[in-house]
Parts: structure tokens; sequence; C-alpha cells
């Protein structure tokens, strides 16, 4: 037997094109990148423009770009957006009085608006647009065709073996051919060869992770452009229709319309939320769901689900989320003649996890004093729904075990005439009057469910209702892009690891007769890139092909032939003059 020959001398390039002039076609194309000269560009805008896009359109820049794009997105979210919270970005210019107008300047409080970001975006949209087309041109090319036939001295190649057998050199052609197909190569006969290649998934792989990139830019700028995000608080009985005029708080993009509002509402019938109620964690939520009936559409027909938390409602592109909840004590407030003038659950808002909460009940009309004045009324609440006596002013547990209100009543004018916006969790005191107990003190009391407060001078009563009602909070969005994100995410995962571990590859099988008469095997392998992958399969292959065909001795002696050896062997390089 002779000897195989496995060199690992490389003699590929950065485009996977095999610069030993002995090769011929043998040692190129195995990659999809275009082969560009390096080529001065000449004097003249043509000139100029060629060279530059050339440039935007290398791997070189497409890199850096995407650097660039990750870098710029940092700002966006470690500085307050102004398309997300305007109220932070308003209290982050009052505590930076410096770096404020420098970075109003720079954009950095709408980074994904801003010019820059947007340049940076562009120019990687277009330089994977104009790298992907030529790949992808060459790869069709590369599919249609043939592997290229074999090169005069298969010796020079990076894995190479040889042996001696008594077959005709037809068959062993035949052979070779039956056994690189049953191994997935895509091989034919060239000449006194079989040409054979493999690991085009590599390149496939390679092309899907670019146009993943694409897909996932463009799905990224549809859900800035047309994404919509709103909050609302919903009372146990009350419900929603989807309309920006019922939102709490809602924001959306710069292409969003009304008219692409998902037509949906819903209705609230119960909140339910289970606790530790033991150990270390004490206290900590275990169950948050909320049972809701559902119109799909203006005139579907109702459904009844349940939403938890990071189980969200899917109708159509919107989604409904439960993000938040709290506790709505059910208020009854009469005036100095006994009648009725306001009855509703007031929501409250959370201080702490144990839902210490507060809020603010506002009686704007109706209401009239004992001396039959009508007036406006105010009342400052402050809710525990586990009192833990004494002198504690914070809950101690978060479910309703014991539930106190404690109630401070002002009246007079609310200001909600004065055309000025208020939140209807805060109280403006600056028109109205405190109630003064019978010390001259300020008028206050704890309530439990079921007591009423009299308020001082006949002025009127305030009864805190048996029954206390549970919010919830629901996040509405919509965002068109993030099923194609999430495609595009996934595809770009297999292109990468496909580009990574699948390795393209040629092998060649050459048979012809000796000078003596005997054929004469070669076998010859070539990758995109060095690897011991090539020998090694290689040497499987030969250990095979070898099996199928008889062996002749070697002619300088009559020792019985043995399979090729597919242990690396150092080569000859090529010959030096």
């Amino acid at each position: 037997m002779s000897k195989t020959d496995t060199e690992h001398t490389d003699h590929t390039d950065h485009t996977g094109k095999n610069t030993e002039p002995d090769l011929g076609e043998a040692g190129s194309q195995l990659s999809t990148a275009p082969v560009e000269p390096p080529v001065v560009p000449g004097l003249g805008p043509v000139g100029w423009a060629r060279w530059f896009w050339r440039q935007l359109t290398s791997m070189r820049v497409a890199l850096l770009l995407l650097l660039l794009l990750s870098l710029g997105a940092i700002p966006g979210s470690l500085i307050p957006q102004s398309g997300a919270d305007i109220n932070k970005v308003a209290d982050f210019q009052k505590a930076h009085k410096t770096l404020a107008p420098i970075y109003e300047k720079l954009g950095l409080f709408h980074v994904y608006s801003s010019v820059w970001f947007s340049a940076i975006y562009i120019l990687l949209f277009v330089s994977l647009v104009g790298c992907i087309i030529p790949r992808a041109w060459q790869f069709v090319g590369q599919l249609r065709g043939r592997p290229p036939g074999a090169p005069k001295r298969l010796n020079r190649l990076p894995a190479y073996t040889t042996w001696r057998t008594g077959a005709e050199p037809e068959q062993v052609r035949e052979a070779a051919l039956a056994l690189l197909k049953k191994r997935r190569f895509r091989a034919h006969v060239a000449g006194d060869a079989v040409a054979a290649e493999k690991g085009y998934v590599r390149e496939f792989g390679n092309l899907v992770f670019h146009v993943a990139l694409i897909v996932l830019l463009i799905a990224f700028a549809s859900g800035q452009m047309y994404k919509s995000d709103g909050t609302k608080l919903v009372v146990e009985g009350d419900g929603f229709a989807n309309s920006i005029i019922q939102y709490d708080d809602f924001k959306s993009g710069s292409m969003f319309s009304t008219d692409d509002l998902v037509p949906f509402s819903f209705h609230l019938r119960n909140f339910s939320a289970g606790y530790q109620t033991s150990g270390p964690s004490k206290g900590t939520p275990t169950t948050f769901s909320a049972d809701i009936d559902y119109v799909d559409g203006a005139y579907g027909k109702s459904k009844r689900t349940t939403i938890k938390v990071n189980q969200p409602l899917h109708i159509d592109d919107a989604k409904v989320y439960l993000v938040s909840h709290g506790y709505a004590p059910v208020i009854t407030v009469r005036d100095g003649r006994g009648d009725v003038v306001y009855r509703d659950a007031v929501p409250l808002l959370p201080l702490d996890g144990n839902i210490t909460s507060q809020g603010v009940l506002k009686v704007m009309d109706g209401y009239k004093n004992a001396q039959n004045v009508s007036e406006q009324l105010g009342i400052s609440l402050f809710f525990l729904p586990t009192y833990g006596g004494g002198s504690s002013v914070l809950s101690s547990f978060p479910a309703l075990d014991n539930p106190v209100l404690n109630l401070t009543p002002y009246h007079g004018d609310l200001g909600v005439d004065s055309g000025i916006p208020q939140s209807v969790y805060q109280l403006d005191k600056s028109h109205m009057k405190e109630f003064k107990d019978s010390k001259g003190a300020q008028f206050r009391d704890n309530l439990r469910p079921g007591q009423t407060m009299r308020l001082p001078n006949g002025a009127g009563s305030v009864t805190f209702e048996k029954g206390v009602k549970e919010w919830a909070g629901f996040e509405i969005v919509q965002e068109p892009g993030s099923g194609w994100a999430l495609a595009g995410a996934l595809a770009a995962i297999f292109g990468l690891a496909a580009s990574l571990f699948i390795q393209r590859r040629r092998v060649w099988v050459r048979a012809v007769p000796g000078p003596d008469g005997v054929t004469v095997v070669e076998m010859a392998g070539l990758g995109r890139s060095e690897s011991a992958k090539v020998p090694e399969e290689l040497g499987d292959l030969a250990n095979l092909l070898y099996d199928q065909t008889s062996g002749a001795p070697d002619p300088e002696d009559d020792a019985p032939v043995t399979s090729p050896d597919p242990e690396v062997v150092p080569a000859e390089g090529p010959e030096k003059r």
C-alpha cells in the first residue's frame, strides 16, 4: 500500500478561494463571498460611487454598523425616552440642568427616532441587501452547476491518499460515484475522476442569517412605527372597550392611526389573588388571575377566559396583559339632608408589597351642606387591607383579613372647573377647607366595613360599605412586527449555527492505469478552511472504497496490500524553483 497524505498547509485566502495555482477551478467557489479585485477608484463620481458601494456592502462594514446600532441602543435603555414616559424626561431635565440641553441636541431623549440612529439603521439595511443579492445569485449558480473537475496534481491538496488496485479504472469510478452519492455528496464523473461536493447548507445558512437580520430590522421598524401601548384600570363589575378615550395612559408609534386599534371589549367579572401565609416569604403573591368576558369585534359573541401574569389574552394583533391590582372600597356619601350624592367603588393605588393604599374621593356635583349651600367634597383615603392594631400605619398582609379605611374630609372648591387637568388620585387643597372636630383639630376617622363617619355640624355622612372590590390593571399592546421578529430571530440562530458547524468541502477520486498496467487510485479532499474533519472524512471514504475494490501490491515488493491508513502524515509541499 502507498501512503496517506493529509497536509494542513492552508492555501485559501479570506474569501475561501484556493490560491494554489495548480488547483484551478477545483479550489474556487467554496464560498459565496463576492471576489472583488483591489481596484483603486478612478477619478470622477462613478469611481468614487463604486468604491463607496463596495465598502458599504462588505462584511467588515456590516459588522461595524451592527456594532454601532447596538451601542446606539444603550442610551435608549439608560436615558428616559419621551416616547415612553414624558414625565420621567421632564424630571430628568429638572434634575440635570447641564446635561439636559446636551442630550436634547444629541437626540438622546428620543434615540430610536433620532437622525443619527436612523442613519445607522438605514445604512445597515442597505449594506445587508447589497451583500445578500450577489451572494444569493452566486449560490444559485453553484447549485445549478456541477462540482469542478479534479486538478492535475491531487497530491498538492491538504488531504490526500493513494493506493493500487486490481480493479479496472471504470469499476473504481463507478464504486466511488455510488459511495459518494450514498454519503449525500453531489457527485459526477469528470474525465478520469469523480468530483464530489458537500456542505451547501453552510452557505445556505449564511444567506438565511443575513436575510433574517433584514427581517429583524423591518420588524423592528414596523413595530416602532405602528405599535400602540396603553393601560387601563378596571374595577370588578366594570368593563373596557378598545378606544383611545377609555385608556388611562396611551402612547403609539409615529405611523399609528386610531383605525389600527383592534376592535374588542371585555368585562371584568372577578379578580382573585393568593399569597404565601407563612414562612420567610409570607405575603409573597402566589397567584393572580382575572376572570373576564370578552367580545372579539364589534358584533362578536361573548366568550369567557382567565388572564394571568405572563398569560395574556390574544385578540388578533393585540395582547391584553395583567400587570397590576389593588383594592377599591365602596363608599357612600350623603349630604346634610341625608340624600345620597355619591356611591361607587374608589380605586386606590398600592404603596407597598402589602398593598397599603391611598387615593382620593371627589364629590363634584349634588352635595349641599347643613345650610343647604352647594359645595364640593374631597376626601383623602388611606386603606390598610390587614390592620395590625395599635399605632400601625401600614398593612401587615396584602389580603383582606382586617380592612380599615382612614378618611380625612375637606369641603370647598376642588378646582376641577378651572380647565387645568387634575389627577384622580390627588387632591388640590388650595381652595378646600378642613372639617374640624369638637376640639378644633382636623377631623378624620377610621372605619371598618359597614361603619359610617358623621361629618361635623350636620354636614352629612360617609359610609364604608361592606364588600371591598378589587381592581386589575391591564396593559393592551399592539406590535404588528412581533411575529416576524420572532421568526427572524429563530432563522438567524439556525443560519448562524449552520454557517459555523457545517463545512463546505470537496472530494475527488481519480483512477487511471499505472505504468505497469495496474490501476492507481488517488483520493484527495479540500475544505473551505483548515479543519481536521476533511482528512478524517477522507480516510473513512478511502477505507470504504478500498474494501469494495481488490488491492494490488506495490511495484517494489510483493507484500500483501492493506487498507489506506487514515492517520495524518505530512505531505510534500509544492515544488520550489
